[in-house]
């Protein structure tokens, strides 16, 4: 992985497609995927993605997907049906089951997929990229307004401009104030 670290902490789906940056790919080996994995795995705890030798392919296939109709979602336009279809096929690659369980006071259900660690890895990213697009709120995602940045949001605030405060929000108020104060 490059020295860019990719950000976290969006819905997952779109830190799935912000690995996809101005500046390159953070997903270009098997290892990048799995230092991403790994910063994402608290996310998603039910599946065993330390386990999971996903095939890199496949997420980046999945992220192109993701990307197209986050964005076709976004501005309300309609979505292209080869990236519906992509999403169903990925969305039904592990079947998800309920079972009841016992706490030891009352019963319980429990949702998880059966299949590979792997193929549930993907499941769960479409499942994800589906919750994302069906939210309301999916049409308040924004670019981040830095002019070399590409990353995607879903702001908190209405004010909010940039994907991180700390990284894009700085290079801009930096740059700025130099064109603000440089000599004539």
């Amino acid at each position: 992985m490059s020295d860019l670290v990719p950000l976290i902490g969006e819905p997952p789906a779109l830190d799935l497609v912000n690995t996809r940056t101005a500046v390159g790919d953070l997903l270009t080996t098997s290892d990048d995927l799995r230092t991403w994995l790994r910063r994402e795995a608290t996310r998603f705890p039910q599946v065993d993605v330390l386990g999971a030798d996903a095939d890199l392919a496949d997420v980046r296939r999945l992220r192109e997907h993701t990307s197209r109709l986050i964005d076709h979602a976004r501005h309300g336009t309609p979505p292209p049906a080869d990236d519906l279809n992509a999403l169903n096929e990925m969305l039904r690659v592990t079947p998800a089951v309920t079972e009841l369980r016992w706490d030891g006071s009352a019963i319980t259900t429990a949702r998880h997929r059966i299949g590979t660690p792997a193929a549930q890895l993907i499941a769960w990213l479409a499942e994800e990229t589906a919750a994302l697009l069906t939210d309301p709120a999916v049409t308040k995602i924004r670019q981040c307004e830095a002019d070399d940045c590409v990353l995607l949001f879903l702001p908190a605030h209405p004010r909010r401009r940039w994907c991180s405060p700390d990284r894009c929000g700085n290079r801009t108020r930096v740059a700025r104030h130099y064109r603000r104060h440089r000599s004539p």
